[in-house]
């Protein structure tokens, strides 16, 4: 993308992506867990009361989502400087109506145990994009950014509709809506919704600010280093899937005393992984954003070297989270998400308007470490934890892992 699209139209393609994002994530965050949840605990004769009144909460969001896109498209598309952005915002909305009923139909293939249509379908939706955008690089072909959001709506189209064959046996409806199976879907998603819009909007208010307040392109080069340290989430976000149903066994089981070895153990692991490849992106900036994005994106080098460090702090802020939820205490959770996001912002306009662009570094940066801090401090209180033990664990993962996996292949 970044190679066929020039600074300032790949730039305002990452805002346009940032604002989607936090209406997709909302879908997510009041549906999924919940929808899951209640579709693989309940009888099947419950199921078609589960299934309608999620159909309904999702099309009421869906409506109020759409409403909310129309509304701020003009102010968007004069805030950063591009009138094309409101057709762009007009068309996604069809995009937003099939992602919607996708992931209805993921979810609801998951609540069953199956993963298969999930895998095809996002195989479709995501690499069919990949391949359109790469056959526009391969053939040199002049990419309008209204022609990607028409590229997501087909390939949207096609992964719903072969999901659709994966799920039909599963789909039940009533005639009426279910009062308490949407009340019971939405209490139990209400804390979820929260944290993943707090979550996404921290993510993301940097670069909507850089955009209104210095420039598209400002934002592109933001976006650069950000994707690339991105990948940092990855086994974090692995660990997390892992230490979720185990903590949450063990604090059935053990108590609070249990939250203090899954955290720093966990955390440790993800260090451990994270640590060589962080070193080699800060010793090899140079090499990494000229292969990833050219030379067009140099002024992106002294920002990927900063968020390294935030790279280190993720797995501490995620893992915190995980183990929040895994005790059932989501509404910390919650309010930690909104608290940092809340800091992020109003750390976000005085730097930036001192700093440029390093100035939403700095002040991500600073809103990290206060975060941690406080998340800190609430897991001294509740488990006792050492906040250097995961670096502890982290060192002893090497040999660990050499005896256990490497060394007895070497004895073969």
């Amino acid at each position: 993308m970044v190679r066929i699209l020039d600074k300032h139209s790949f730039g305002i393609w990452t805002l346009f992506i940032a604002t989607t994002t936090i209406f997709e994530t909302a879908r997510t965050g009041l549906m999924q867990s919940a929808l899951i949840k209640f579709l693989s605990s309940t009888k099947n004769e419950e199921h078609p009361e589960v299934l309608s009144a999620s159909f309904f909460i999702s099309g009421v969001l869906m409506i109020a989502c759409i409403i909310i896109i129309i509304s701020i498209a003009g102010y968007l598309s004069r805030v950063w400087h591009y009138p094309r952005l409101v057709n762009m915002f007009y068309a996604y909305n069809i995009v937003y109506i099939l992602l919607g009923v996708l992931s209805q139909l993921q979810w609801i293939e998951q609540a069953h145990l199956s993963f298969s249509g999930t895998v095809v379908t996002n195989i479709i939706r995501q690499g069919g994009f990949f391949a359109y955008v790469l056959f526009c690089f391969l053939s040199k072909l002049d990419v309008s950014l209204m022609s990607l959001v028409y590229a997501q709506a087909a390939c949207a189209l096609a992964a719903m509709m072969v999901e659709y064959f994966f799920v039909r046996q599963h789909l039940y409806f009533l005639f009426k809506v279910p009062k308490q199976w949407v009340l019971k879907l939405f209490n139990y998603g209400k804390y979820a919704f929260g944290t993943f819009i707090s979550y996404i909007l921290s993510n993301t208010i940097n670069q909507m600010m850089l955009g209104a307040m210095i420039s598209a392109e400002a934002a592109s080069v933001y976006n650069v280093a950000l994707r690339i340290t991105n990948a940092a989430d990855i086994p974090t976000n692995a660990v997390g899937s892992i230490v979720f149903p185990q903590s949450a066994r063990r604090f059935a089981e053990q108590g609070n005393q249990a939250g203090k070895y899954m955290y720093e153990k966990s955390v440790g692991t993800v260090l451990a992984l994270l640590i060589p490849v962080l070193v080699f992106v800060l010793i090899f900036p140079h090499f990494i954003v000229h292969v990833i994005a050219g030379d067009k994106y140099a002024d992106a080098i002294p920002i990927l070297r900063i968020t390294v460090a935030t790279c280190v702090l993720n797995p501490f802020q995620r893992l915190f989270g995980t183990i929040m939820d895994s005790m059932g205490k989501p509404k910390i959770n919650f309010v930690m998400i909104l608290f940092f996001t809340a800091i992020n912002l109003a750390l976000n306009f005085p730097f930036i308007k001192a700093y440029g662009i390093m100035g939403a570094v700095y002040a991500t940066l600073i809103a990290d470490v206060i975060f941690i801090m406080v998340q800190v401090i609430i897991l001294r209180r509740k488990f006792n934890v050492n906040v250097l033990n995961p670096f502890v664990y982290a060192v002893k993962f090497y040999p660990e892992f050499f005896n256990s996996y490497i060394k007895p292949r070497l004895k073969r």
